[in-house]
């Protein structure tokens, strides 16, 4: 059956890009909006936007690592 979406066996450079869009992509999004609010005089949000960066980055870097390890 012919599937839009089937990567190459030897090449998986998309599927790198992908983890590594899921890994930093929500969590630099976090960081803009969080600095926006932050020079918005919106202080208490921007805080929190950066805490939810923090930890985005902690559990993505850990479950993606994980992943691209291949443990």
């Amino acid at each position: 059956m012919f599937s839009i979406f089937s990567l190459e066996v030897g090449n998986l450079d998309g599927l790198v890009v992908l983890i590594f869009l899921v890994m930093f992509g929500p969590a630099l999004l976090f960081l803009i909006i969080g600095l926006i609010l932050f020079a918005k005089q919106k202080k208490k949000a921007g805080k929190i936007f950066f805490i939810l960066t923090g930890v985005y980055l902690l559990i993505s870097i850990g479950v993606c690592g994980i992943l691209m390890s291949g443990y």
